[in-house]
């Protein structure tokens, strides 16, 4: 969470700065909204972003921190007290980030500071998820069973993570190998044949060939362009999508483009319900739930209809009924929310809907690997198939001159 500095108008037209904390500015940006004031400006603080930063330790992997839970569990279940817990647990983490992190903390525990606050300083390390999952653990007296269902719930993410990665692997390796053997035969085996053409007195080369010379030198003499543009284009999407505008242009393409758009959709509404299922049944309570959700969700838009359902909760309504006119989530999501809501088990219903967005998800991964598997080969076989071809065109119009001026010969020798 980082901290923000913002300024405000009131209903009376009054302007009020002050600095608050948030997932992003977007989130504080529509909390502001919510209490009635027009937002002029959020800024982040020169604080906020070094405590943004993790302290300078970067991130820690999510397998060390399903551990760290179902250990730190174990533990706080057996009767060791925070302190002696985070001690060892510093002690044996195998990641030397985690062990900086964990010892600082048990520091901030020993002087009196609460976990959750203590854990708040490591945004990276610990997003709002597990912040307020810890904090309703703290607050109930059930920090054991917070680290459970946080540590279940890591090892629900990875998992999804695992079978995306896993997906992705082979189309990429194709990718690098087409490319690399497009490289390769651009720039060692066209210049050859080449040379073998002027030696052949070839004057004019087919389209097809001109097309792929012009490409090979462009990669012997000017690659150094084509990697400026990739590192230019690269930094402006980077650039585009900080802003807020880039960022909802971004997180919309996700959404619409083929295939992928949906394979993102259902991922996003599987992290959804599983985030927003996991702090309710851990006790936290909606409004604080819904906005840790938007801020974890992982698209702008999605995490847009979750703040404004949000808006509509505090002021009475239902969760399903902003959730359906936001347009973002399918009919059987409403609908089974709607039935949750009403029968008190909104929590279950939750896991459950994750659970089936989890299982489309890998239908859709297996499905669409099966699909790229032969489009990439037939591309691969195309992109070798135009240079074999283009580099035998001139040989075959030599051949075919050779060939009609022999003829010629003969016909003149016939006629002497």
């Amino acid at each position: 969470m980082a901290t923000f500095s913002y300024t405000v108008r009131d209903a009376a037209g009054q302007t009020r700065s002050g600095t608050s904390e948030a997932e992003n500015a977007e989130i504080l940006r529509r909390r502001l909204q919510e209490q009635g004031f027009t937002v002029a400006e959020i800024t982040q603080t020169a604080a906020g972003k070094k405590r943004a930063a993790g302290g300078g330790w970067g991130r820690v992997k999510l397998g060390d921190l399903s551990i760290f839970c179902r250990q730190f569990s174990t533990m706080i279940d057996a009767g060791v007290s925070l302190v002696r817990a985070l001690d060892v647990l510093g002690e044996q983490t195998q990641n030397p980030k985690l062990r900086r992190i964990l010892l600082d903390i048990q520091q901030e525990v020993e002087s009196g500071q609460t976990l959750s606050k203590a854990m708040s300083k490591y945004p990276k390390t610990f997003n709002n998820l597990f912040i307020g999952l810890i904090r309703a653990g703290e607050v109930g007296g059930v920090l054991e069973e917070a680290l459970q269902r946080l540590s279940g719930f890591l090892e629900k993410d990875m998992e999804l993570r695992r079978k995306v990665k896993a997906a992705m692997t082979y189309p990429v390796i194709v990718v690098v190998v087409a490319v690399g053997i497009v490289v390769g035969l651009t720039t060692f085996i066209v210049p050859k044949f080449i040379e073998l053409f002027r030696d052949l007195g070839v004057k004019e080369l087919p389209w097809m060939t001109q097309i792929l010379v012009d490409f090979s030198d462009f990669l012997k003499s000017r690659w150094w362009m084509g990697l400026i543009i990739i590192v230019v284009t690269y930094m402006a999407l980077k650039y585009f999508g900080t802003t807020r505008v880039g960022r909802r242009v971004i997180d919309r393409v996700k959404l619409k483009v083929p295939v992928f758009g949906k394979l993102h959709h259902k991922i996003a509404l599987a992290r959804f319900s599983r985030t927003l299922g996991t702090l309710l049944v851990s006790g936290v309570p909606i409004l604080q739930a819904l906005e840790t959700v938007a801020g974890t969700v992982g698209n702008g838009i999605i995490a847009e209809a979750v703040m404004q359902a949000r808006a509509r909760i505090r002021e009475g309504d239902r969760i399903n009924d902003p959730l359906e006119k936001s347009r973002m989530f399918p009919p059987m999501v409403v609908h089974m929310i709607s039935i949750g809501e009403e029968s008190g088990a909104l929590d279950s219903m939750l896991g459950k809907i994750a659970e089936f967005y989890e299982q489309e998800v890998e239908a859709t991964l297996q499905s669409l690997t099966s699909a790229i598997e032969p489009v990439l080969i037939v591309i691969l076989g195309f992109c070798v198939g135009f240079i074999v071809i283009a580099m035998f065109m001139p040989l075959i119009q030599v051949i075919q001159n050779l060939t009609s001026g022999a003829g010629d010969s003969d016909r003149g020798a016939g006629l002497e």
